[in-house]
């Protein structure tokens, strides 16, 4: 009998996984990782602990939680806040994954002599024919979390089970609610865990340790000042609510420029861009490219938007350059492009820098 180590955040997802995994002969033990408590003691909704306790409970399995806030802290809030600061929009998800849950949760595994990790993700772990592992798209394409993901290493794939990959939504709450999961009609988590109200600026007000700049101008494309805004920190590339420009038309935030601290706005023609520069890249389906190699596959540039048709070349050690066969919109500074091949599964991915038409 494998015995797996079980990411429980309280939610349907990890407790079906749980479920999942031992009615399929695992002996399973769940663990949440205590990432996050807000200064009114609100819990991260990634460790909610009681609901965690009580689905581990009806399950009857070991449950066991464990406190990582310094790991927390310099990995995910901390850069999160910093990118603000420095006029990006950051993936405090991908950091999360990579560089707190998957390596929490393998020491854990370790220390409780555990074969694999398991998450609720909706994705699934493929071994490739070149030999290596990827992590593939949800059959069900609405609750893919696979862009979350490519940051995982080899190492830490080939320890993890994602059970969730080819099922819906509705299949695992229907699973739970049968099962007697105590979590089973719990409602989604959409915000990031460590800004429940979904008040970016605030948190980052509250949190830096450093300077965060404050008005400035919105200008246009030739650089004319249109108003004022209350400070880079507040805004996104592609953004047109809560501008407060009367311009006599739409306009949407192109880019942010903390050097000038300026927002330049534009119309929405203006957001598109055939190529999209990245660094910092991580590759997962290959072990590398070499410089001036090109390859065609599909990038999504955020979460929520539909991969499309690209050639990826390598222009150095670390930066590649993306060209879309037709311009996507809004590619912001900050987050991340991510590639495919054509099976669904994930090549590679890096940070966004910069893009141009």
């Amino acid at each position: 009998m494998s015995k797996v180590i079980v990411g429980m955040s309280g939610g349907v997802d990890s407790a079906v996984t749980a479920f999942l995994l031992k009615e399929a002969g695992y002996e399973v033990t769940g663990i949440t990782l205590r990432s996050w408590v807000g200064s009114d003691g609100t819990e991260s909704r990634c460790c909610e602990i009681d609901d965690a306790r009580r689905v581990a409970r009806k399950l009857d399995i070991p449950y066991y939680a464990f406190n990582c806030f310094s790991d927390f802290s310099e990995h995910v809030t901390g850069p999160f806040i910093r990118s603000y600061i420095n006029g990006q929009t950051p993936n405090p998800c991908i950091l999360c994954n990579r560089y707190v849950k998957w390596e929490r949760m393998l020491y854990w595994a370790k220390v409780l002599k555990a074969d694999f990790v398991a998450t609720g993700h909706y994705s699934s772990v493929v071994k490739l024919p070149n030999g290596r592992y990827s992590v593939k798209k949800a059959l069900h394409q609405e609750k893919d979390q696979s862009y979350m993901l490519y940051r995982l290493t080899q190492e830490q794939l080939a320890a993890t089970i994602m059970p969730l990959g080819n099922m819906t939504k509705q299949e695992v709450r229907e699973i739970a609610a049968k099962s007697g999961i105590p979590v089973a009609s719990k409602r989604d988590s959409q915000e990031i865990c460590f800004v429940p109200d979904g008040n970016y600026a605030g948190y980052i007000l509250e949190n830096a340790d450093s300077p965060v700049p404050g008005e400035g101008w919105f200008v246009d494309e030739d650089g004319n000042r249109l108003g004022t805004h209350k400070g880079i920190i507040h805004y996104t590339v592609g953004q047109r609510k809560g501008l407060g420009l009367a311009v006599g038309h739409p306009v949407y935030v192109k880019k942010i420029c903390p050097d000038t601290n300026e927002v330049v706005v534009a119309d929405d023609q203006a957001l598109y861009s055939r190529t999209v520069i990245c660094e910092d890249i991580c590759f997962m389906g290959i072990p590398d490219m070499t410089e001036g190699e090109k390859m065609e596959c599909a990038v999504k540039v955020r979460y929520h938007h539909q991969p499309q048709s690209a050639v990826i070349e390598k222009t150095d050690d670390d930066r590649i350059s993306v060209m879309f066969r037709d311009p996507v919109r809004a590619p912001a500074p900050g987050q991340s492009a991510v590639f495919y091949d054509e099976d669904g599964c994930v090549i590679g991915g890096g940070v966004i820098r910069e893009s141009y038409s």
